[in-house]
């Protein structure tokens, strides 16, 4: 084993340790977890905005023909990013229509493809499910957002909680290494 990533045992644990706690939080706090994420969101795109037109401005406007879609893309980054701010519901209604027509567009490009491979493999109904289960959550999405939101903050919840059990068995474990060493 090598020595040097056992001593990384702290940070593994502490990261899975925050992770458990966000996904606790998204079971238990739905309403407040995606209010959180719209304004990271929208922290994010402001602050995208400024650093490209930082690198805009610092560059060289003479060489780089592009110039105009940095500048574009800095302001459409910097105005997106306030109107989350402004506009906190519809960004939230906007994110979940969003998830919802992914959903829906992976639903049917899995139906054509188990439809496509009927043929090839075995057990491409289970293809086939999946896809008539993604047109499903993408149409509940459409139907009821507010519960779609909810669901949507629940699975990323769930990610949370495997994610954090995961780091925190690793960081134990490198920490068992690390005294065995």
């Amino acid at each position: 084993m090598n020595k040097n990533i056992t001593k990384y045992w702290k940070p593994f644990l502490l990261r899975g340790i925050i992770a458990l706690l966000f996904g606790i939080i998204a079971f238990a706090l739905p309403g407040i977890t995606l209010q959180i994420l719209i304004v990271m969101l929208g922290a994010f795109l402001i602050a995208d905005g400024f650093v490209t037109l930082f690198s805009l401005f610092f560059g060289n406007l003479e060489r780089d023909r592009h110039w105009f879609l940095l500048l574009l893309e800095g302001l459409a980054g910097i105005v997106i990013g306030v109107m989350t701010f402004v506009w906190p519901a519809i960004t939230a209604l906007f994110i979940i229509l969003l998830v919802g027509v992914w959903a829906v567009a992976t639903g049917i490009l899995e139906l054509a493809a188990a439809f496509s491979l009927r043929k090839l493999i075995e057990n491409e109904w289970m293809l086939g499910l999946s896809g008539l289960v993604s047109i499903l959550f993408g149409f509940v999405l459409f139907l009821y957002p507010r519960i779609g939101g909810v669901a949507v903050i629940w699975v990323i919840g769930a990610y949370a909680l495997l994610f954090g059990a995961l780091l925190v068995f690793l960081g134990l474990k490198l920490r068992n290494l690390e005294s065995s060493v």
